[in-house]
């Protein structure tokens, strides 16, 4: 019942629909883009640096590349990348913060500890230093943003666990002797999990914006297209000066995708928060 009223509500978000909307386009283009694209690799028999036009909707690279097929596939980079990220910040994250809110005292104290100090590492540099030691990668990328983005995940879902650890209905699950396991994950993990999925969208849409930043400074995988690539290859060969399609429609990319998540997010927040007067 509540699962349905949380969707009745979610749908009259017009920001948070618009949202939801550029995801599965999003998603869209990564998965059935390429069954229209092919890969862009090798030279092309086009001309290097079209600019836009009816052949070439969004240009061609200094290969003779389009650029629509380049952006398609850049696409599932990032999707890869922002669902792997997820993924591994979830898998640490979410269990720490758990066992943080629920079990008070010194275990509680130490994870919330280790919380803090992680919270207060800066990231991008090590992200670039371990990058720049492991090679460039796909899978590199992902799960080192996903190391970093575990933190806020974690403080919220243990700020979560110690209001709803303190309320009668919990306090009567433990008295009717039901599983802490199953409380943890059934009773306060279910509750608590809307701050953490606004959060979870965050992740997604910063995991892209590094990605693409890393790349833009040469480390991310040079086998495979991200619009960070795409950018990174333009300002290296010079080509932004008079090829002006190569930076806005990789960049609007992101921004799309960026804003997309932002929306969902502020959707559901508002959905599960809503304001009062």
């Amino acid at each position: 019942m509540r699962e349905k009223n949380f969707v009745e509500s979610f749908t009259k978000h017009r920001l948070g629909m618009i949202g939801l909307a550029g995801i599965v386009i999003v998603i869209a283009l990564g998965a059935f883009g390429p069954l229209i694209v092919t890969y862009p690799v090798g030279y092309n028999e086009a001309t290097p640096l079209a600019a836009p036009d009816r052949e070439h909707w969004l240009g061609t690279d200094g290969l003779g590349l389009g650029l629509i097929a380049e952006i398609v596939w850049g696409a599932r980079t990032s999707l890869f990348i922002s669902f792997t990220a997820v993924a591994v910040a979830t898998c640490i994250g979410v269990p720490l913060g758990l066992v943080s809110g629920y079990f008070k005292g010194r275990i509680g104290g130490l994870i919330d500890s280790v919380i803090e100090i992680a919270m207060t590492i800066p990231a991008l540099p090590l992200m670039i230093l371990i990058s720049a030691i492991s090679g460039p990668s796909m899978g590199t990328v992902a799960v080192v943003i996903g190391l970093f983005s575990w933190p806020t995940l974690s403080r919220i879902v243990r700020n979560s666990t110690l209001k709803l650890a303190s309320m009668p209905f919990i306090e009567a699950a433990i008295v009717l002797g039901i599983p802490t396991r199953t409380i943890m994950f059934k009773h306060i993990l279910l509750n608590a999990a809307g701050p953490a999925l606004v959060d979870l969208t965050i992740i997604m849409a910063t995991a892209v914006l590094t990605e693409a930043g890393l790349s833009y400074l040469g480390l991310g995988d040079p086998n495979a297209w991200s619009w960070g690539g795409i950018l990174q290859n333009a300002f290296r060969a010079g080509q932004h000066f008079h090829a002006w399609w190569l930076i806005v429609f990789p960049s609007l990319a992101i921004m799309f995708f960026v804003v997309s998540f932002n929306l969902l997010g502020l959707g559901i927040n508002e959905t599960l928060n809503p304001k009062r007067d």
